[in-house]
Protein backbone atom coordinates (compact mmCIF):
# COMPACT_ATOMS: atom_id res chain seq x y z
CA UNK A 1 0.00 0.00 0.00
CA UNK A 2 1.26 3.44 -0.84
CA UNK A 3 1.92 6.31 1.55
CA UNK A 4 -0.47 9.14 0.69
CA UNK A 5 1.98 11.61 2.23
CA UNK A 6 4.64 10.46 -0.24
CA UNK A 7 2.21 11.05 -3.12
CA UNK A 8 1.38 14.54 -1.78
CA UNK A 9 5.05 15.46 -1.47
CA UNK A 10 6.33 13.64 -4.59
CA UNK A 11 3.56 13.41 -7.21
CA UNK A 12 5.99 13.45 -10.15
CA UNK A 13 8.11 10.65 -8.65
CA UNK A 14 4.97 8.61 -7.95
CA UNK A 15 3.76 8.98 -11.53
CA UNK A 16 7.23 8.18 -12.87
CA UNK A 17 7.20 4.93 -10.87
CA UNK A 18 3.80 4.04 -12.29
CA UNK A 19 4.99 4.87 -15.80
CA UNK A 20 7.92 2.48 -15.34
CA UNK A 21 5.32 -0.16 -14.42
CA UNK A 22 3.49 0.54 -17.68
CA UNK A 23 0.65 2.42 -15.95
CA UNK A 24 -0.89 5.83 -16.53
CA UNK A 25 -0.22 8.69 -14.07
CA UNK A 26 -2.63 8.65 -11.12
CA UNK A 27 -1.39 11.35 -8.77
CA UNK A 28 -3.83 14.03 -9.98
CA UNK A 29 -6.97 11.95 -9.37
CA UNK A 30 -5.66 10.53 -6.09
CA UNK A 31 -4.68 13.96 -4.79
CA UNK A 32 -8.07 15.38 -5.84
CA UNK A 33 -9.75 12.73 -3.69
CA UNK A 34 -7.25 13.41 -0.93
CA UNK A 35 -8.00 17.14 -1.10
CA UNK A 36 -11.73 16.45 -0.88
CA UNK A 37 -11.13 14.16 2.10
CA UNK A 38 -8.92 16.68 3.89
CA UNK A 39 -11.29 19.59 3.31
CA UNK A 40 -14.18 17.40 4.42
CA UNK A 41 -12.31 16.39 7.56
CA UNK A 42 -11.47 20.03 8.34
CA UNK A 43 -15.10 21.07 7.89
CA UNK A 44 -16.30 18.07 9.95
CA UNK A 45 -13.96 18.93 12.82
CA UNK A 46 -15.09 22.56 12.62
CA UNK A 47 -18.78 21.59 12.74
CA UNK A 48 -18.19 19.19 15.64
CA UNK A 49 -16.38 21.94 17.52
CA UNK A 50 -19.20 24.41 16.83
CA UNK A 51 -21.77 21.87 18.00
CA UNK A 52 -19.88 21.16 21.21
CA UNK A 53 -19.35 24.87 21.86
CA UNK A 54 -23.01 25.67 21.22
CA UNK A 55 -24.11 22.82 23.49
CA UNK A 56 -22.06 24.27 26.34
CA UNK A 57 -23.49 27.74 25.75
CA UNK A 58 -27.08 26.48 25.91
CA UNK A 59 -26.64 25.63 29.58
CA UNK A 60 -25.02 28.99 30.25
CA UNK A 61 -27.81 30.89 28.49
CA UNK A 62 -30.48 29.01 30.43
CA UNK A 63 -28.67 29.65 33.70
CA UNK A 64 -28.70 33.33 32.84
CA UNK A 65 -32.39 33.06 31.83
CA UNK A 66 -31.58 34.14 28.27
CA UNK A 67 -34.21 31.96 26.66
CA UNK A 68 -33.99 33.53 23.22
CA UNK A 69 -30.23 32.86 23.13
CA UNK A 70 -30.82 29.33 24.36
CA UNK A 71 -33.42 28.71 21.63
CA UNK A 72 -31.11 30.11 18.95
CA UNK A 73 -28.27 27.90 20.17
CA UNK A 74 -30.51 24.81 20.28
CA UNK A 75 -31.56 25.46 16.69
CA UNK A 76 -27.90 25.75 15.73
CA UNK A 77 -27.07 22.47 17.48
CA UNK A 78 -30.02 20.75 15.76
CA UNK A 79 -28.87 22.07 12.36
CA UNK A 80 -25.35 20.86 12.94
CA UNK A 81 -26.57 17.46 14.11
CA UNK A 82 -28.57 17.17 10.88
CA UNK A 83 -25.65 18.18 8.64
CA UNK A 84 -22.83 16.25 10.34
CA UNK A 85 -23.96 12.70 9.33
CA UNK A 86 -24.00 13.61 5.64
CA UNK A 87 -20.52 15.12 5.94
CA UNK A 88 -19.30 12.08 7.87
CA UNK A 89 -20.60 9.88 5.04
CA UNK A 90 -18.86 12.07 2.45
CA UNK A 91 -15.55 11.88 4.35
CA UNK A 92 -15.88 8.10 4.76
CA UNK A 93 -16.65 7.63 1.07
CA UNK A 94 -13.63 9.75 0.09
CA UNK A 95 -11.40 7.69 2.40
CA UNK A 96 -12.75 4.41 1.03
CA UNK A 97 -12.26 5.62 -2.54
CA UNK A 98 -8.67 6.65 -1.84
CA UNK A 99 -7.88 3.34 -0.12
CA UNK A 100 -9.61 1.43 -2.89
CA UNK A 101 -7.38 3.14 -5.47
CA UNK A 102 -4.20 2.72 -3.43
CA UNK A 103 -4.93 -0.96 -2.69
CA UNK A 104 -4.91 -1.87 -6.38
CA UNK A 105 -1.77 0.06 -7.40
CA UNK A 106 1.43 -2.02 -7.50
CA UNK A 107 4.58 -1.18 -5.60
CA UNK A 108 6.93 1.30 -7.23
CA UNK A 109 10.12 -0.25 -8.64
CA UNK A 110 13.52 0.42 -7.11
CA UNK A 111 15.79 2.73 -9.08
CA UNK A 112 18.15 -0.07 -10.15
CA UNK A 113 15.40 -2.29 -11.59
CA UNK A 114 15.68 -2.50 -15.40
CA UNK A 115 12.85 -0.89 -17.34
CA UNK A 116 10.88 -3.06 -19.74
CA UNK A 117 7.44 -4.27 -20.67
CA UNK A 118 7.90 -7.97 -19.94
CA UNK A 119 10.34 -10.83 -19.30
CA UNK A 120 12.35 -10.01 -22.43
CA UNK A 121 13.81 -7.04 -20.53
CA UNK A 122 15.02 -9.13 -17.57
CA UNK A 123 18.78 -8.98 -16.99
CA UNK A 124 20.89 -12.04 -16.26
CA UNK A 125 23.35 -11.26 -13.46
CA UNK A 126 25.08 -14.61 -12.94
CA UNK A 127 25.10 -18.22 -13.98
CA UNK A 128 26.28 -21.32 -12.14
CA UNK A 129 27.01 -24.77 -13.50
CA UNK A 130 26.84 -26.08 -17.05
CA UNK A 131 24.22 -28.39 -18.55
CA UNK A 132 25.37 -32.02 -18.51
CA UNK A 133 26.32 -33.56 -21.84
CA UNK A 134 24.56 -36.87 -22.57
CA UNK A 135 24.62 -39.41 -25.38
CA UNK A 136 20.83 -39.74 -25.34
CA UNK A 137 17.88 -37.42 -25.91
CA UNK A 138 16.76 -35.90 -22.63
CA UNK A 139 13.12 -36.55 -21.70
CA UNK A 140 10.77 -34.23 -19.88
CA UNK A 141 9.91 -34.98 -16.26
CA UNK A 142 6.39 -36.27 -16.91
CA UNK A 143 7.62 -38.82 -19.42
CA UNK A 144 10.31 -39.92 -16.96
CA UNK A 145 7.94 -40.09 -13.98
CA UNK A 146 5.20 -41.97 -15.83
CA UNK A 147 7.72 -44.45 -17.23
CA UNK A 148 8.92 -45.07 -13.65
CA UNK A 149 5.25 -45.73 -12.77
CA UNK A 150 5.70 -43.32 -9.84
CA UNK A 151 4.00 -40.19 -11.27
CA UNK A 152 0.29 -40.51 -12.04
CA UNK A 153 -1.68 -37.65 -13.58
CA UNK A 154 -4.55 -39.79 -14.83
CA UNK A 155 -5.62 -41.09 -11.42
CA UNK A 156 -5.22 -37.62 -9.88
CA UNK A 157 -7.46 -36.17 -12.62
CA UNK A 158 -10.20 -38.70 -11.85
CA UNK A 159 -10.51 -37.40 -8.31
CA UNK A 160 -9.48 -33.74 -8.70
CA UNK A 161 -9.38 -32.73 -12.37
CA UNK A 162 -6.50 -31.17 -14.28
CA UNK A 163 -3.32 -29.74 -12.72
CA UNK A 164 -3.03 -32.37 -9.98
CA UNK A 165 -0.65 -35.32 -9.64
CA UNK A 166 -0.10 -38.42 -7.52
CA UNK A 167 3.49 -39.19 -6.57
CA UNK A 168 4.17 -42.69 -5.31
CA UNK A 169 6.97 -44.71 -3.83
CA UNK A 170 10.45 -43.29 -4.23
CA UNK A 171 9.24 -40.11 -5.98
CA UNK A 172 6.98 -39.35 -3.02
CA UNK A 173 9.95 -39.96 -0.75
CA UNK A 174 12.16 -37.83 -3.01
CA UNK A 175 9.80 -34.86 -2.66
CA UNK A 176 9.89 -35.22 1.14
CA UNK A 177 13.67 -35.58 1.05
CA UNK A 178 14.06 -32.39 -0.99
CA UNK A 179 11.93 -30.40 1.45
CA UNK A 180 13.75 -31.75 4.53
CA UNK A 181 17.12 -31.01 2.93
CA UNK A 182 16.04 -27.42 2.21
CA UNK A 183 14.73 -26.86 5.74
CA UNK A 184 17.91 -28.24 7.28
CA UNK A 185 20.03 -26.00 5.06
CA UNK A 186 18.06 -22.82 5.74
CA UNK A 187 17.77 -23.35 9.48
CA UNK A 188 21.35 -24.58 9.89
CA UNK A 189 23.46 -22.57 7.47
CA UNK A 190 21.33 -19.44 7.16
CA UNK A 191 19.70 -19.13 10.59
CA UNK A 192 16.06 -19.08 9.47
CA UNK A 193 13.58 -20.13 12.15
CA UNK A 194 11.38 -23.02 11.06
CA UNK A 195 7.64 -22.43 11.40
CA UNK A 196 4.61 -24.64 10.86
CA UNK A 197 1.99 -21.98 9.99
CA UNK A 198 -1.75 -22.11 9.27
CA UNK A 199 -2.68 -23.17 5.74
CA UNK A 200 -6.06 -21.41 6.02
CA UNK A 201 -6.18 -17.66 6.60
CA UNK A 202 -8.73 -14.85 6.81
CA UNK A 203 -9.22 -11.90 4.44
CA UNK A 204 -6.97 -9.53 6.39
CA UNK A 205 -3.99 -11.87 6.09
CA UNK A 206 -4.40 -12.15 2.32
CA UNK A 207 -4.86 -8.39 2.11
CA UNK A 208 -1.71 -7.83 4.17
CA UNK A 209 0.54 -9.57 1.65
CA UNK A 210 -1.43 -8.12 -1.31
CA UNK A 211 -3.18 -11.23 -2.66
CA UNK A 212 -6.43 -9.35 -2.02
CA UNK A 213 -8.27 -7.56 -3.45
CA UNK A 214 -6.59 -7.51 -6.86
CA UNK A 215 -5.81 -11.23 -7.22
CA UNK A 216 -8.99 -12.72 -5.76
CA UNK A 217 -9.60 -14.88 -8.83
CA UNK A 218 -6.18 -16.53 -8.49
CA UNK A 219 -7.00 -17.89 -5.02
CA UNK A 220 -9.05 -20.73 -3.56
CA UNK A 221 -11.71 -19.54 -1.10
CA UNK A 222 -13.71 -21.74 1.24
CA UNK A 223 -17.42 -21.30 1.86
CA UNK A 224 -16.92 -20.12 5.44
CA UNK A 225 -14.56 -17.18 5.16
CA UNK A 226 -11.12 -18.79 4.75
CA UNK A 227 -8.55 -18.76 1.98
CA UNK A 228 -6.14 -21.59 1.18
CA UNK A 229 -2.66 -20.07 1.22
CA UNK A 230 -1.08 -19.63 -2.23
CA UNK A 231 2.32 -19.51 -0.51
CA UNK A 232 3.59 -19.63 3.07
CA UNK A 233 4.62 -16.01 2.55
CA UNK A 234 1.08 -15.10 3.65
CA UNK A 235 1.23 -16.85 7.02
CA UNK A 236 4.89 -16.12 7.74
CA UNK A 237 4.71 -12.41 6.95
CA UNK A 238 1.46 -11.88 8.84
CA UNK A 239 3.14 -13.01 12.05
CA UNK A 240 4.13 -9.36 12.53
CA UNK A 241 0.74 -7.92 11.60
CA UNK A 242 -0.33 -5.06 13.91
CA UNK A 243 2.80 -5.36 16.03
CA UNK A 244 5.61 -3.02 17.06
CA UNK A 245 8.98 -4.77 17.11
CA UNK A 246 12.25 -3.65 18.68
CA UNK A 247 14.99 -2.77 16.21
CA UNK A 248 17.41 -4.94 18.20
CA UNK A 249 15.37 -8.03 17.23
CA UNK A 250 15.60 -7.35 13.47
CA UNK A 251 16.02 -8.90 11.03
CA UNK A 252 13.63 -11.76 11.71
CA UNK A 253 14.00 -14.74 9.40
CA UNK A 254 11.37 -17.46 8.95
CA UNK A 255 11.10 -20.58 6.81
CA UNK A 256 8.28 -23.08 6.30
CA UNK A 257 7.47 -26.09 4.13
CA UNK A 258 3.78 -25.99 3.23
CA UNK A 259 1.34 -27.00 0.58
CA UNK A 260 0.35 -24.11 -1.67
CA UNK A 261 -2.91 -23.70 -3.56
CA UNK A 262 -3.41 -21.57 -6.66
CA UNK A 263 -6.36 -21.35 -9.02
CA UNK A 264 -4.05 -20.48 -11.94
CA UNK A 265 -6.95 -18.47 -13.37
CA UNK A 266 -4.72 -16.76 -15.94
CA UNK A 267 -2.73 -19.84 -16.92
CA UNK A 268 -5.09 -21.39 -19.47
CA UNK A 269 -3.05 -23.24 -22.09
CA UNK A 270 0.26 -22.81 -20.24
CA UNK A 271 2.25 -25.83 -19.03
CA UNK A 272 -0.80 -28.06 -19.29
CA UNK A 273 1.29 -31.23 -19.08
CA UNK A 274 3.36 -32.14 -16.08
CA UNK A 275 4.07 -30.55 -12.71
CA UNK A 276 5.26 -27.07 -13.70
CA UNK A 277 1.97 -25.29 -12.98
CA UNK A 278 -0.24 -27.05 -10.45
CA UNK A 279 -3.30 -26.17 -8.37
CA UNK A 280 -1.59 -27.84 -5.39
CA UNK A 281 2.16 -27.99 -4.83
CA UNK A 282 4.62 -27.71 -1.97
CA UNK A 283 7.23 -25.06 -1.39
CA UNK A 284 9.84 -24.11 1.17
CA UNK A 285 9.38 -20.38 1.74
CA UNK A 286 11.78 -17.80 3.13
CA UNK A 287 10.55 -14.57 4.76
CA UNK A 288 12.54 -11.75 6.33
CA UNK A 289 11.33 -8.81 8.39
CA UNK A 290 13.94 -6.05 8.38
CA UNK A 291 14.64 -2.38 8.88
CA UNK A 292 14.85 -0.22 5.73
CA UNK A 293 18.63 -0.10 6.14
CA UNK A 294 18.89 -3.91 6.35
CA UNK A 295 16.53 -4.74 3.49
CA UNK A 296 18.85 -4.59 0.46
CA UNK A 297 21.50 -6.72 2.18
CA UNK A 298 18.82 -9.16 3.35
CA UNK A 299 17.58 -9.45 -0.23
CA UNK A 300 21.03 -10.51 -1.44
CA UNK A 301 21.39 -12.91 1.50
CA UNK A 302 18.01 -14.54 0.85
CA UNK A 303 18.79 -15.01 -2.83
CA UNK A 304 22.14 -16.58 -1.93
CA UNK A 305 20.35 -19.01 0.42
CA UNK A 306 18.02 -20.11 -2.38
CA UNK A 307 20.93 -20.44 -4.80
CA UNK A 308 22.84 -22.56 -2.29
CA UNK A 309 20.17 -25.25 -2.56
CA UNK A 310 20.86 -25.59 -6.28
CA UNK A 311 24.62 -25.50 -5.77
CA UNK A 312 24.48 -28.38 -3.30
CA UNK A 313 22.21 -30.36 -5.62
CA UNK A 314 24.60 -29.61 -8.51
CA UNK A 315 21.78 -28.24 -10.66
CA UNK A 316 22.75 -25.64 -13.27
CA UNK A 317 20.96 -22.31 -12.86
CA UNK A 318 21.03 -18.65 -13.69
CA UNK A 319 19.85 -15.64 -11.70
CA UNK A 320 18.08 -12.71 -13.34
CA UNK A 321 16.77 -9.40 -12.05
CA UNK A 322 13.21 -8.86 -13.25
CA UNK A 323 12.24 -5.84 -15.29
CA UNK A 324 9.58 -3.36 -14.19
CA UNK A 325 7.04 -5.07 -16.44
CA UNK A 326 7.70 -8.59 -15.12
CA UNK A 327 7.79 -7.95 -11.37
CA UNK A 328 5.06 -9.08 -9.02
CA UNK A 329 2.50 -6.65 -7.65
CA UNK A 330 4.01 -6.19 -4.17
CA UNK A 331 7.69 -6.20 -5.13
CA UNK A 332 10.02 -3.25 -5.54
CA UNK A 333 12.82 -5.52 -6.78
CA UNK A 334 12.88 -9.24 -7.61
CA UNK A 335 15.54 -11.78 -8.43
CA UNK A 336 14.35 -14.89 -10.26
CA UNK A 337 16.44 -18.04 -10.09
CA UNK A 338 15.95 -20.25 -13.15
CA UNK A 339 17.05 -23.88 -13.16
CA UNK A 340 18.15 -25.70 -16.30
CA UNK A 341 15.67 -28.31 -17.54
CA UNK A 342 17.30 -30.42 -20.28
CA UNK A 343 13.98 -32.01 -21.26
CA UNK A 344 12.71 -28.54 -22.20
CA UNK A 345 16.15 -27.30 -23.27
CA UNK A 346 15.41 -24.16 -21.28
CA UNK A 347 15.89 -22.40 -17.97
CA UNK A 348 12.66 -22.26 -15.92
CA UNK A 349 11.85 -20.28 -12.79
CA UNK A 350 12.36 -22.18 -9.54
CA UNK A 351 12.49 -19.24 -7.12
CA UNK A 352 11.53 -15.59 -6.91
CA UNK A 353 13.14 -13.52 -4.15
CA UNK A 354 11.49 -10.14 -3.67
CA UNK A 355 12.13 -7.05 -1.61
CA UNK A 356 8.73 -5.47 -0.94
CA UNK A 357 9.97 -2.43 0.99
CA UNK A 358 7.26 -1.13 3.32
CA UNK A 359 4.46 -1.94 0.84
CA UNK A 360 3.13 -4.96 2.75
CA UNK A 361 3.98 -3.50 6.16
CA UNK A 362 1.63 -0.56 5.56
CA UNK A 363 -1.18 -2.97 4.72
CA UNK A 364 -0.44 -4.98 7.89
CA UNK A 365 0.47 -2.01 10.12
CA UNK A 366 3.73 -3.76 11.01
CA UNK A 367 6.23 -1.42 12.63
CA UNK A 368 9.39 -1.33 14.68
CA UNK A 369 10.73 1.03 17.31
CA UNK A 370 14.17 2.42 16.33
CA UNK A 371 17.03 2.05 18.79
CA UNK A 372 16.91 5.78 19.49
CA UNK A 373 13.34 5.32 20.71
CA UNK A 374 11.95 8.13 18.56
CA UNK A 375 8.55 7.06 17.28
CA UNK A 376 7.96 4.01 15.09
CA UNK A 377 8.73 3.14 11.48
CA UNK A 378 7.32 0.56 9.10
CA UNK A 379 9.36 -2.60 8.72
CA UNK A 380 10.45 -3.82 5.30
CA UNK A 381 9.37 -7.31 4.24
CA UNK A 382 11.08 -9.78 1.92
CA UNK A 383 10.05 -13.18 0.64
CA UNK A 384 11.45 -15.88 -1.59
CA UNK A 385 11.11 -19.53 -2.55
CA UNK A 386 13.82 -21.60 -1.03
CA UNK A 387 12.82 -23.51 -3.26
CA UNK A 388 9.62 -24.69 -4.96
CA UNK A 389 9.81 -28.37 -4.02
CA UNK A 390 7.91 -29.79 -6.99
CA UNK A 391 10.00 -27.84 -9.48
CA UNK A 392 13.16 -28.99 -7.73
CA UNK A 393 11.95 -32.58 -8.13
CA UNK A 394 11.35 -31.85 -11.82
CA UNK A 395 14.88 -30.47 -12.16
CA UNK A 396 16.38 -33.55 -10.50
CA UNK A 397 14.43 -35.94 -12.72
CA UNK A 398 15.55 -34.16 -15.88
CA UNK A 399 19.16 -33.42 -14.89
CA UNK A 400 19.87 -36.79 -13.22
CA UNK A 401 18.09 -39.02 -15.76
CA UNK A 402 20.01 -41.95 -17.20
CA UNK A 403 19.73 -43.58 -20.60
CA UNK A 404 17.80 -46.53 -19.10
CA UNK A 405 15.17 -44.21 -17.57
CA UNK A 406 16.45 -44.47 -14.01
CA UNK A 407 17.32 -41.45 -11.86
CA UNK A 408 20.57 -41.03 -9.97
CA UNK A 409 19.94 -39.61 -6.50
CA UNK A 410 21.98 -36.40 -5.89
CA UNK A 411 24.66 -36.84 -3.24
CA UNK A 412 23.13 -34.20 -1.00
CA UNK A 413 19.86 -36.14 -0.84
CA UNK A 414 21.18 -39.66 -0.28
CA UNK A 415 21.09 -39.37 3.54
CA UNK A 416 17.43 -38.31 3.25
CA UNK A 417 16.68 -41.25 0.96
CA UNK A 418 18.05 -43.91 3.28
CA UNK A 419 21.22 -44.20 1.22
CA UNK A 420 19.34 -44.97 -2.00
CA UNK A 421 21.60 -44.46 -5.02
CA UNK A 422 19.22 -44.85 -7.95
CA UNK A 423 15.46 -44.58 -8.45
CA UNK A 424 14.18 -47.25 -10.84
CA UNK A 425 10.78 -48.17 -12.20
CA UNK A 426 8.27 -49.36 -9.62
CA UNK A 427 8.24 -53.15 -9.69
CA UNK A 428 11.48 -53.32 -11.68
Amino acid sequence: MHDIKFIRDNPAAFDRGLERRGLQPMSVEILALDSAWRSGMARLQEMQSLRNDASKKIGQAKAQKKESDAQRLMMEVARLKDEIPALELHVRECEEEINGRLNTIPNLPAEDVPDGADATANKEIRRNGAPRATNFAAKQHFDIGEALRLMDFETAAKMSGARFVLLRGQLARLERAIANFMLDLHTGAFNYQEVVPPFLVRDQAMFGTAQLPKFRDDQFETTNGYWLIPTAEVSLTNQVRETILDEAHLPLRFTAWTPCFRAEAGAAGRDTRGMIRMHQFSKVELVSIATPEQADGEHERMTAAAEEVLKRLALPYRTVVLSTGDMGFAARKTYDIEVWLPGQNAYREISSCSNCGDFQARRMDARYRPADGKGTRFVHTLNGSGLAVGRTLIAILENYQQADGSITVPNALKPYMGGLEVITAHGA
